[in-house]
Formats: C-alpha cells, structure tokens, sequence
C-alpha cells in the first residue's frame, strides 16, 4: 500500500468494528451503536450527521449485525447519495444500498412491474414540460415558458401531496398555496395532463412513487418480499419528506421498527414542494419508544458564526422555532461577521468584489469563497462586479444572467426597436431611453408592479425589471444616450461573461447552497423585500425565510459578511432597511422576543418507566473560555466565560463607575452591593460594554428582573453619560 492511500483521499480502512467507532464524539458514537430500534438523530448544521450515520452503518455491518444487502440508507440527491456509498466504501461495509426515494423506489418498480402488472413498465419521461404544454393546448389555455414552469411546480406539489386533480382547488385553498394561475385552470391542466400521459403509456418522475406505493399496497406478497430483502432503514434530510415519501417509507417498513431518520428542522426550507418537518418532529409521537440523539457540537463553523445562527434562531417562532439545536462550536475563535450598509446596489456589489480581491491576494482560494442571494435575478451585478475586478466566477443552480431566455428575448426586442423604431407604435408616445426600455418590455412581461406569488414569473419579472433599472442608470450616466448605444452596452456585457466556465468564487441561491460549505461567506441583499421576500406573507412563509438565511449562515466555515442596500439603484431614494431578521443580532439594533425554545446536545432514552412515560437523560456540553476555548468550571469564570487567568479588556474606568451606582443603589433597597450585580457581573459588563439591551441581556447574572430595573441606568454609564444613581427599585 503507497503512502498515497493513507491520506485524507484515501483513508485507511478500519481494522475492526471497534475501529469504527474512533474519532467519535460521544453523541456521534451513541447514534452509531444504537442499532436496535427506532432512532431519530436531530443535528444541527455543521455537527456531522452524515459521519454519524455512515459510521452506524458500518458499524453494524462490521459488527455483525447488520447485513450488508439488507440495509437501504435514503436520501434526497444523487450527490448525497454517492457520497454516502464513497463513505461506506473507506469504513468496509461496501455492498450497503445507498440512494434517493426516486432511485430506490424505480429500481422495485422495474423489477416487480412483469409480476404485479405484466409486460414492461412505461416510459419514463425526462422532463414533463412538453407533457404539459400539450396539455395547455387541448385545453386551449395559452401558458408562456414561466407559466409552463409553474405549472408544472403546482402539478409536481399535488402529486406529491397526493392530491388528485378534482381535489386541487379545495387542498390548496386549505393550506393557503398561492396559485400561479386560477385553481380550477391548474385543476383541468393536471386531470388532461394525468389522462395524456395513460393514452401515451408514460410515467413521470412522481408516478414512480405512486406507482411502488400502489404495488406495495394491492401486493402483499410483493410488500414482504421487499421487507424480506431491506430490514433496517437509514432516512437522511428526513425534514424534507413529502407526504407521499413517508407513505412510501411505511410500505417498506411494515410492522417493523428498524428506522434511523436524521434531520434538522431549522433547515426546512422547501416547504413549497411539499416537504415537512412534520414527520420529524413527530417521531417521537409515532415512535414512543424511540431514542432521541441530539448532534450540536458544529465542526464547521467559528464560534463568532456560530453566535449569530444562534441568535437568528433565539428569534424564530412556529412549531420548528421550538425543537431549534443550540449549535457549540467546537472550533479556534475567528473573525467577528462584518455588517456592511450600502447606499444602492452596484455599491453592495461591488464593494463584496474588492473584499473578494482583497482576500484572494491575501491567499484564500476563489473556490473557498462564495456570494449567496435570496434569488437568481441578484446575480448579474455581482457577475459584473466580479467581471469588473478581474476575479473569476461559476455560478450554481442558475443560469448566467444574460443565457436567461426571457433576457435573450428581450435584448432581441430591444435590439429590433433600436432598428425599427419608428415604425413601432409603442415608442410613438416616449421619448427618453428609460421609458423606451420600458415600453419595449412590456410587451416582454415587465409590468410596473411585481406580479404576485413566487416561481418562475416573479423570476421572469425581476430578469426583466434588472434591464429597466440597468437603462436607467445608462441614461443617467450617459446624456443623450439613444436605444442603440443601451443595446450595444448590454452586447459588451454580455461577451465580456461568456468566458468558459472557470474554477473561481461561487454565486448561488440560498437554496442552492444548501449542503454546502466555504472558507468565506458573502450574504447580500439581506434587507426587507428579499429577506423576507416581498411575497411571504403568513407566519409560516416569514419563518421558513429566517430558515433560510439561517442556512446560509451555517454555510460559512470562518468569514461571513452580512450586506444591504438603501436603494437598488445610485440616486434611488433610500427607504429599506435591513432584515428584521438582523434585529438584535447587527450592532445598534434592539432584539424581538424569542420566542423558540432550544435545547442541549444529548441522548434521550426511549425506555418506559413504570408509569408508561419516556424516562429522558440529557447531557449537556460544558461552557467554555471565549478567550482560549478551555472548558469553565468556576461558575465566576463561566459568569465572565473566560478564564480567571486569560487577559481582560475591561475598562477599568466603567468597572469603577458601575461600583459607585451599584453603592447607591444598594443603600436605597436596604441590600447587600451583591444583590444589585455581584462583581463578576460588573466586570462582565465593563468588558463587554453593551451598546443596547439586547447585549447586556446576554450577560450572566443579568436577567429579565434586572434589566428591566437597572437596564437604563447600566446603559446609560457604558454610554459615558452621568446618571444620578438611577431611580429607586419597588
């Protein structure tokens, strides 16, 4: 064996079961030796889930317990999925199935079609797309491209909730679905596309769930044939289950119990697919006897990161606010998240591209850099920012803005009107470019307010509103500029990024960034109207927004940047404001309530006691120094959280003026100094000198009572204002 194969690409291979087990912590290692049972692992972003459950696996089968071909572990993608056998593989337990729902349930399906159905089964479709737009035409309903997309979305989520067409109008009115078109519409374009698909003898990618669940269900022959061949199941990402995956997993499953699901319900943030956290947080209910492990010690992230995915969560509310982890970092202290405002947009852009500039002459890798946005129309001027500073970039989960087909489309017609405009109608009545643009456009789709809803047409419409802004800001920059020099500015934009693709700094969506990981993180355009976006309306919606820029926050490993705009355009009237996400957490800003509930790490038995209730053992992770990490035992050094002996920064000036208000403070109640603030509390407070409640609330020793008696006063004396000892308590 080279010395090659002993590095981190290619580990050694355990000696023995035993082996395994190493370089676990103590979580990770009870959720791989709990192999009887049901089990539900509840990890917190950067904790190591997947290593828990690869290592369990492996475990079990290098153990002896476990049978190779009876284990099926399922996730949601193909990448997860190889991941986990690559895994599996180096730990030598090689012949375990690993695949998505969509995979595992195809590979029954083709093999049981013959004997439950006879003959082969149908086609599988690659893409319904076509399927529908025949659809549309049959129905005589025009749908643009967007509309295409959306529709197929609504068609995609009815199936997956298993709600047939006749039933559509009336489920998603209970659920509160915005529709992107009239319910009764989608409900005839799904029942002619269902009866399109049976006259061609094809299937689509979710009839291959209700194809296996309809098998599985009519054949119980064929049910125990699979349970005989799977007997121990392995559910990863198991927040993002749709219903009809579940009722696929009961199918497998029987009457057994051998099911380890993995999750976090913080990072539900597809929920307009038809996924839910709903199974996850009710597994316990489903499975009284199930032992509970929770993974919240992040490798991933700094502390400083760490701090403030925290806090967006102290903040959440809804029933995943209440099972949030407090995640512990268990890495060396960094950088503190830097908070930029901007003036417009272009500034925001391109001030993150001179940071990225900056970084990658100082030596961090462009790949372990990334720019995360709420939506792909964000995109372009980082592309140009980024263009603009020489650095490279890809772009993931999203086309280049200018590949979009409505931009491709639109610069045709702006190109067409530069050419021919005196013959276009549409011009006769505007005179100056930026309202040229926008008369061309809306032939195009662009309207002056966005439609309402999400989805590919609220997409389209910012595509299309990013050219009317870009005319705009080109008239102001360029007097007397006609049609023609616009389109031959968007030409040159367009050739200077159609450069190959090249390893270079990542621009993506938060959603598309889930799973991922950097060195450097960039959130932008973390203001009111994006995050949250405009169109989330309900508790529910706002929730699910804060769960994704909580995702995009546990992205970051080190740097995170957080960046908003005051105007989306140079000169535009600054009237946003930043996330209320951000509330509490930004310096200057006050906190809302939190109103979640969170817990420690730990492992909770499903044992019965003697009274039929779930006996619960906890265990929870030691404070530590925030100077030097060492874990704190002294309750006065975890009052401070740090050591006695690591450094201070305490303003000595602030401790000695706080001594002299507490005096007097104690003289009026009749109590003890201590009573008021103990010393610990005081130095604590002149060390960190908080700049609103929100930070002094976060201080040991200072509770809900005190801040409401003495916050002013404290506040006021960390300001360096004079207070005459403060008003006297009740």
């Amino acid at each position: 064996m080279t010395a090659a194969t002993h590095s981190t690409l290619f580990p050694q291979v355990p000696d023995t079961a035993d082996a395994v087990l190493d370089g676990l912590d103590p979580e990770q290692r009870e959720v791989a030796t709990a192999l009887h049972g049901p089990v539900c692992v509840l990890a917190g972003a950067g904790t190591g889930k997947t290593r828990a459950i690869t290592h369990r696996i492996a475990y079990g089968v290098r153990a002896g317990i476990l049978q190779p071909s009876s284990v099926l572990a399922v996730t949601f993608t193909n990448r997860a999925a190889g991941e986990m056998r690559g895994r599996l593989r180096q730990l030598g337990a090689g012949g375990v199935q690993a695949r998505t729902f969509h995979s595992a349930a195809l590979r029954q399906l083709q093999y049981f079609w013959p004997k439950a159905v006879g003959g082969s089964l149908p086609r599988l479709v690659d893409r319904k797309i076509q399927l529908v737009a025949d659809a549309a035409a049959a129905c005589r309903i025009r749908l643009d491209r967007g509309e295409l997309r959306d529709v197929t979305a609504e068609i995609e989520w009815s199936k997956v909730t298993q709600t047939i067409p006749a039933d559509y109008a009336a489920v998603a009115a209970k659920v509160g679905r915005e529709a992107p078109r009239n319910p009764a519409e989608i409900a005839q374009l799904y029942g002619t596309y269902e009866d399109l698909k049976r006259d061609r003898g094809v299937i689509d990618f979710e009839d291959v769930l209700l194809l296996t669940v309809a098998v599985l269900q009519d054949r119980h022959d064929i049910a125990e044939q699979v349970r005989a061949q799977y007997q121990h199941f392995v559910v990863d990402e198991y927040q993002d289950v749709s219903p009809l995956q579940q009722r696929l997993l009961d199918l497998w499953l029987g009457e057994r119990d051998s099911l380890c699901v993995v999750g976090d319900a913080s990072q539900t943030i597809y929920s307009f697919t038809g996924a839910t956290p709903d199974h996850l947080l009710d597994f316990r209910n489903r499975h009284p006897g199930a032992t509970v492990v929770k993974l919240v010690r992040d490798y991933r992230s700094s502390p400083q990161v760490v701090h403030l995915a925290n806090g967006l969560l102290a903040q959440a509310s809804g029933r995943a606010a209440e099972h949030r982890l407090e995640l512990i970092s268990q890495r060396a202290p960094g950088p503190e998240p830097v908070y930029a405002e901007y003036t417009d947009e272009p500034a925001e852009a391109e001030g993150a591209a001179r940071r990225i500039r900056d970084l990658i002459a100082s030596g961090v890798p462009a790949g372990e850099i990334a720019i995360l946005f709420r939506t792909n129309s964000q995109s372009e001027l980082h592309e140009q920012a980024l263009a603009d500073a020489g650095v490279p970039y890809q772009l993931r989960g999203a086309e280049r803005f200018f590949d979009r087909p409505e931009v491709r489309k639109a610069g045709s017609a702006l190109r067409a009107a530069a050419r021919f405009g005196g013959n276009d109608s549409l011009l006769d009545d505007v005179v100056d470019l930026p309202s040229q643009v926008r008369a061309v456009l809306s032939g195009e789709g662009w309207t002056n307010q966005p439609p309402a809803g999400s989805g590919a047409v609220r997409e389209r419409w910012e595509s299309l509103a990013a050219l009317v802004h870009l005319a705009r800001d080109f008239a102001a920059a360029k007097e007397g500029a006609t049609l023609g020099d616009l389109v031959a500015e968007l030409d040159e934009r367009a050739s200077a990024q159609h450069a190959p693709t090249v390893q270079g700094v990542t621009l993506a969506s938060l959603h598309s960034a889930k799973g991922l990981e950097w060195d450097v993180v960039f959130l932008t355009g973390v203001a009111e109207g994006m995050m949250p976006i405009t169109y989330a309306k309900t508790d529910e919606q706002i929730e699910e927004e804060r769960r994704l820029l909580y995702v995009g926050v546990t992205r970051a490993r080190e740097h995170l940047s957080v960046s908003w705009a005051l105007s989306r355009s140079p000169g535009g009237r600054a009237n946003r404001r930043p996330s209320r996400f951000l509330d509490g957490l930004r310096p200057g800003s006050v906190a809302t309530a939190g109103r979640g509930g969170g817990g420690p790490g730990g492992i909770e038995r499903g044992a019965a006691s003697s009274a039929g209730t779930v006996v619960r053992r906890s265990v929870r992770t030691p404070a530590r120094c925030r100077v030097c990490g060492r874990t704190l035992t002294d309750a006065g050094e975890m009052k401070l959280m740090r050591c006695e002996d690591c450094p201070s920064d305490m303003d000595e000036g602030l401790y000695e003026r706080l001594r002299e208000w507490r005096e007097v403070q104690a003289q009026r109640s009749g109590q003890p100094a201590f009573c008021v603030f103990t010393d610990k509390t005081l130095m604590a407070i002149a060390e960190t000198v908080p700049d609103d409640a929100s930070e002094l609330a976060r201080i040991p020793g200072v509770g809900v009572r005190k801040l409401n008696r003495f916050g002013t006063d404290v506040l006021a004396i960390c300001a360096g204002q004079d207070v005459e000892g403060g008003e006297e308590g009740d």
